[in-house]
C-alpha cells in the first residue's frame, strides 16, 4: 500500500464522507454474502419457510443471519482488510493535520461517545446524506419498505458473531448516551405490528443531522424558550462589587464543571456578568427563559425541554444562563425542579442559575462546586456614575435621580432609552432630553406589579392646594428634604455604616377624616416625582393566621423595586396597642404587628401611615416613626382659605358669594368642603345657572346627611339689616 499524504480535512462533511467509505466496505461485504446465500437458494421469504431453510437455520450459528457468516474468499478477505486498514490510516493522518474542529469528534467529546457509538451514528446518518443507502438497507433487510437500518442490521454490519452483538446491545439502551441524550431514536416499522427490539429502526435526531452537516440553528422545539448570544463585553468593564470579577474568572478557569447562582433583582447585571464570563472563556451563552418554560403545564414536557436545553448547550459548546430559576422553588413546581436538578447532576460545563430570592441547595447538585453570588443594587454614588455614563454627559439632575430611584444598572439603561424616546415624541425636530423625561421614564421602569396589590394614585396636587398650619407644612417639606438628601447623609457622610435598619423614611399622618392626610401624601409624591400607591390596611388584615403577614410581605417585596411611596390608609385596623397575650389570637395579632414593624424598618423607601386614632398607638410604633404629623380640624380662617382655593378659575360663581360666612357657618373638614363645592357645581349645571348660595345650601344638606348630621337652617339665617 503506497504511503498517503497528510491532507487536512477542510470541513466536517469531508471527514464524515471519509468515514462513510469505511461503512461502504462493510455494506459491500454483507451484500456479497447475501448474494452467495441466495445462490445457495436459501429462501428468505416471509410468506412461508421451506424445509431446506429450516435445516439451514438448525445447522447455522445461533443468532446470526444465514448470510452474515459466509466465509469470504481469501483474496477478497485480504483486500477488504487492507482497504479498512488503509482508510483508517488515511483518516487518522488527515485528522492529525486538520486544525478546524470536526463535528463528529466534537459530538463524541460532548456526549462521551465510544467508537462503536460513532459507527452506529454513521449507519443511521448515511440515508440522510445519500438515499442510495436507504435502498441498500432495504436490500439487506429483504424489504424495500425498510429504508432505515434496524438494530439487527446495524449490529450485523459491525459484528458477525452473536457474542459481539450481544455485548453491543448496551450502547442502544435508553440509559446509553445515544438515546439518553436524544441523539438517536428507535421506532417500530409500520409494516410489522408486533416487532421485536431487533426489528426497530434507527433514526438520527434531525438536530444531530443538521449539526453534523455544519448546521448551527437552535433546535426548533426550543425557539420560544432559549436564545443563543455571542458575548462582546469584557468583565473588567462592568461595575461589580470589589473582588467579584477576579473571583468569578478564577472559579470558571479552575473548574470545568461549575454551578453558580446569581441572586439579585432585575437589572443588577446578572445576565451581563454571565455574558462577560463567557467572553472571558471564549464561548457563547445559551439564555433560558425560565418563566416561559414554566408555561408548560406538564412536568413531562418540562423534562423533555430540559434535556433538549442540555443537549443544545453541549452542541453549541455554550454555558447555560437560566433566568428566573427561583420560580421553580415554589411548591407547585417541585416535579419540574426535580427534572432540572437531575439534568444539572449530569451536565458538564458551566451553568449559571439566576433568581431574585436567596437559595442554597439542600445538598450539592453534583460533585462540582456550587457558589451563590449576590448582586446588590448599586449605592448612591455608583448610581450617580451610571446615570452620567449612560446619559453620556454630566447633568445636575442625575444626583436627584440616583437618590430617588434605587435602580439597577439595567433599569438605568432602560430608563435613559425611554427618556430619549419621550423627548423624540415631544419634539421630533429637536429632541432635547429634559429632566421631566427622565423622571417619567424612571417611573415607567419601576416595578408595576405593585399595582396588583395597591391602588396607584397619580399625584397632581401642589403645596398651594393644601391648607395647614405653618409648622405642619414645614414638617411635610422636611420629609421631602429627607428623601432628597438621603444619598449624601447615608453614603457620603457615612450614616449608612451606623444604621443596620431604618434607612428609609417613615411618617405618621394623624387626624380626623378629610383633614388632608391623603392630599399631603399626594403633594409629597408630586414634589419628589415619585409614584404613590395607596394600600387600605383593612383589606390586608385577615382573620386567618399567617395571611396578614403574607399580604404585607407581598406588598413590601414588590415595593422594593417600585421606587414608590407607600401610603397605608385606615391604619387603625392594625396600629392599636399590642395586647397582653391571653390566648392564641392575641399572640398572632402581636406577631402581625411585629412583622409590619420589621418590614417598615427594612424598607428603604417612603412609608406613610394614616390614622384617625393615633393616641392608641403603641410606643414601639411611635419610636420607629421619623415623623408624626397632626392634621388638625380646620379653623374658620383655614376653612375660608379652603373655600377660596376650591373653585376652578373657569367656574361661574355668583359675585355676591360670601366665603367668610360659609367658613364660619359650615363647620366641616376640607374633604367635606370639596364634596360640597363639587355637588353645588353639578346642581348649578343642572339649573343652567352660576353657582349660587341656594346650590351650596342644598349641597351642604346632602353632605350633612352623609355625615349623619342635621342641617337646621340656622346656619344660613339672614338678619333684618340684610346681613347673614
Amino acid at each position: 500500500m503506497a504511503q498517503t499524504l497528510e491532507i487536512a480535512f477542510t470541513s466536517s462533511l469531508q471527514h464524515i464522507l471519509a468515514e462513510l467509505q469505511r461503512l461502504d466496505l462493510l455494506i459491500r461485504v454483507q451484500v456479497w454474502r447475501l448474494r452467495q446465500a441466495r445462490k445457495h437458494e436459501v429462501n428468505l421469504s416471509s410468506l412461508y419457510i421451506p424445509e431446506e431453510e429450516v435445516d439451514d437455520i438448525l445447522d447455522g450459528e445461533l443468532g446470526t443471519p444465514l448470510w452474515a457468516t459466509l466465509p469470504l474468499p481469501p483474496e477478497l478477505l485480504k483486500e477488504v482488510q487492507e482497504q479498512l486498514v488503509y482508510q483508517t490510516a488515511v483518516i487518522a493522518q488527515q485528522k492529525s493535520a486538520t486544525i478546524l474542529p470536526l463535528r463528529l469528534d466534537n459530538l463524541a467529546q460532548a456526549f462521551q461517545l465510544t467508537p462503536l457509538d460513532l459507527d452506529i451514528l454513521l449507519i443511521a446518518l448515511a440515508p440522510e446524506i445519500d438515499l442510495r443507502y436507504a435502498r441498500l438497507y432495504g436490500y439487506l433487510q429483504d424489504n424495500v419498505t425498510h429504508k432505515l437500518p434496524s438494530v439487527n442490521l446495524c449490529l450485523s454490519l459491525l459484528f458477525p458473531y452473536i457474542e459481539d452483538r450481544l455485548a453491543a446491545h448496551e450502547r442502544l439502551t435508553k440509559a446509553a448516551p445515544l438515546r439518553q441524550q436524544g441523539l438517536l431514536h428507535l421506532g417500530h416499522p409500520s409494516t410489522n405490528p408486533q416487532p421485536t427490539w431487533l426489528d426497530d429502526g434507527l433514526t438520527l435526531d434531525i438536530r444531530i443531522v443538521r449539526y453534523l452537516l455544519d448546521g448551527d440553528d437552535i433546535d426548533g422545539r426550543l425557539s420560544k424558550v432559549v436564545a443563543l448570544k455571542s458575548p462582546t463585553v469584557a468583565i473588567n468593564s462592568l461595575l461589580l462589587p470589589p473582588n467579584v470579577a477576579p473571583r468569578l474568572i478564577s472559579l470558571t478557569q479552575q473548574h470545568d464543571n461549575l454551578v453558580l447562582y446569581f441572586e439579585g433583582s432585575y437589572g443588577v447585571g446578572k445576565q451581563t456578568t454571565a455574558s462577560a464570563i463567557c467572553h472571558e472563556l471564549g464561548r457563547p451563552l445559551l439564555v433560558v427563559n425560565g418563566e416561559q418554560l414554566l408555561k408548560q403545564s406538564k412536568a413531562e414536557q418540562v423534562a423533555q425541554l430540559v434535556k433538549l436545553i442540555d443537549r443544545e448547550a453541549r452542541l453549541q459548546e455554550a454555558a447555560v444562563f437560566w433566568e428566573s430559576f427561583d420560580l421553580l422553588l415554589e411548591k407547585e413546581h417541585a416535579d419540574k425542579l426535580h427534572h432540572l436538578l437531575t439534568m444539572l447532576a449530569q451536565r458538564p460545563g458551566l451553568t449559571i442559575l439566576s433568581g431574585n430570592s436567596p437559595w442554597e441547595p439542600a445538598s450539592l447538585i453534583k460533585p462540582a462546586p456550587f457558589v451563590r453570588v449576590a448582586f446588590p443594587v448599586p449605592q448612591f454614588d455608583e448610581r450617580t456614575e451610571l446615570w452620567q455614563t449612560m446619559l453620556g454627559e454630566a447633568r445636575e439632575d442625575v444626583a436627584a435621580l440616583a437618590n430617588k430611584f434605587r435602580f439597577s444598572p439595567g433599569q438605568i439603561h432602560d430608563s435613559v432609552q425611554t427618556a430619549r424616546n419621550l423627548a423624540r415624541w415631544r419634539n421630533p425636530d429637536n429632541p432635547q432630553l429634559e429632566t421631566a423625561d427622565l423622571y417619567e421614564a424612571s417611573r415607567r421602569h419601576s416595578n408595576r406589579k405593585l399595582a396588583e396589590l395597591a391602588q396607584k394614585i397619580t399625584p397632581h396636587y401642589g403645596w398651594e392646594d393644601i391648607v395647614l398650619p405653618a409648622d405642619r407644612l414645614e414638617q411635610l417639606q422636611e420629609i421631602c428634604d429627607r428623601v432628597r438628601h438621603r444619598g449624601r447623609v447615608l453614603k457620603e457622610w457615612g450614616f449608612q455604616q451606623k444604621l443596620a435598619m431604618g434607612k428609609g423614611t417613615n411618617a405618621l399622618f394623624a387626624g380626623p377624616p378629610g383633614t388632608g392626610k391623603t392630599m399631603a401624601a399626594d403633594i409629597i409624591a408630586h414634589d419628589l416625582g415619585l409614584d404613590l400607591y395607596k394600600i387600605d390596611l383593612s383589606t390586608v388584615v385577615s382573620k386567618y393566621i399567617g395571611e396578614t403577614e403574607k399580604n404585607l410581605g407581598k406588598i413590601f417585596n414588590e415595593a422594593e423595586t417600585s421606587n414608590a411611596i407607600l401610603f397605608f390608609d385606615e391604619a387603625d385596623a392594625l396600629f392599636g396597642k399590642r395586647t397582653e397575650v391571653r390566648d392564641s389570637h392575641d399572640r398572632y395579632a402581636n406577631l402581625e404587628i411585629s412583622y409590619l414593624l420589621q418590614k417598615m424598618e427594612e424598607y428603604e423607601g417612603v412609608v406613610i401611615l394614616a390614622t384617625n386614632l393615633h393616641k392608641n398607638m403603641d410606643e414601639a410604633f411611635r419610636r420607629r416613626m421619623h415623623f408624626i404629623i397632626e392634621f388638625p380640624f380646620p379653623t374658620a380662617p383655614d376653612r375660608q382659605r379652603i373655600w377660596e382655593g376650591i373653585w376652578p378659575k373657569d367656574l361661574p360663581l355668583a359675585a355676591d358669594m360670601d366665603l367668610t360666612f360659609l367658613a364660619e357657618r359650615v363647620v366641616v373638614a376640607g374633604g367635606n368642603i370639596r364634596n360640597i363645592a363639587l355637588a353645588a357645581a353639578f346642581l348649578a349645571a343642572a339649573d343652567g345657572q352660576t353657582v349660587m348660595l341656594t346650590h351650596l345650601i342644598k349641597a351642604t344638606q346632602r353632605e350633612y346627611q352623609k355625615m349623619g348630621k342635621l342641617l337646621t337652617g340656622k346656619e344660613f339665617v339672614i338678619s333684618q339689616n340684610g346681613k347673614r
